[in-house]
């Protein structure tokens, strides 16, 4: 599964990426990856976040889904979450598979060359996020580590 972060720092601007490959290649879009093994969905938005922006962020809420199928054969699922930024941290890119980084006004989303899903959230009400509730045990014969819901 992927995931990714909308981070909206205090000014109101959303932290956007680069990438250097893929159908986005060279297109502002959300940091984005999958999740890996032994972490939840949220926790890979914020590891996501941190390791293609270098900024640190905690999780507001679950915003939304992207599903779809990829020539009739590839389930691409992505879980989108609102994240906010800690505190106030320079943008260090991992050149690797990031171009470019940066925070950007909403309004000049709209004037960039941006990925087809910016494009709908910003049409959207993303700030009605599902909030995330811990601290729930679903009982022992399920065997989890770590249970969150976004409701």
């Amino acid at each position: 599964m992927c995931v990714a972060g909308l981070v909206v720092n205090q000014q109101g601007k959303w932290l956007l990426v680069k990438k250097k490959y893929g159908g986005l290649k060279g297109k502002w879009s959300l940091p984005a990856g999958f999740v890996q093994a032994g972490e939840t969905a949220d926790e890979a938005a914020v590891r996501e976040t941190k390791e293609e922006t270098g900024i640190d962020a905690k999780v507001q809420g679950l915003i939304g889904l992207r599903t779809g199928v990829i020539r009739e054969e590839v389930s691409d699922n992505m879980l989108i979450f609102s994240l906010k930024p800690r505190e106030n941290q320079p943008i260090q890119i991992q050149e690797q598979e990031i171009m470019e980084a940066a925070w950007l006004d909403p309004k000049e989303i709209a004037f960039q060359d941006s990925s087809v899903m910016l494009f709908e959230m910003l049409k959207q009400h993303w700030e009605d996020y599902k909030q995330k509730i811990d601290g729930i045990d679903p009982g022992e014969v399920f065997g989890y580590t770590t249970y969150r819901l976004f409701l």
